[in-house]
């Protein structure tokens, strides 16, 4: 209880509407962008990642096949691996030049009405 008393308190000190902001159109499309890039993949990767479960339960036979000197169920396995850092790797990509630009401006703009509200004349 105390700790919502708190929360309002610095809610209502504070120089910068934070709701507000979030809902500027820079701040929206962001997380839009953002959204667009990590739910599609982050679905594909689990739907991926539950075929592989799903075929070391119930498809014993293939995934026991041999293939290149070891079976299906490694090769399968080992993709699972190289995915992640796939994934991993578009990621990082992305944000660099997608996300973290728009993050600075976002972030500078913050900043700078705080100044503003706290009467810093620079």
């Amino acid at each position: 209880m105390s700790a919502d008393i708190h929360d309002s308190v610095v809610a209502e000190d504070s120089p910068i509407d934070y709701e507000q902001f979030q809902a500027s159109p820079e701040f929206q499309d962001l997380k839009s962008r953002l959204r667009r890039f990590v739910f599609p993949l982050t679905a594909v990767f689990l739907a991926w990642f539950l075929v592989y479960v799903f075929l070391g339960a119930f498809a014993h036979d293939f995934m026991a096949q041999p293939l290149l000197g070891m079976n299906v169920a490694m090769w399968l396995g080992l993709a699972q691996f190289v995915t992640t850092f796939a994934i991993t790797t578009a990621y990082v990509m992305f944000a660099n030049r997608r996300i973290d630009p728009r993050t600075a401006a976002l972030r500078a703009e913050l900043e700078e009405l705080e100044r503003v509200a706290e009467g810093d004349p620079r």
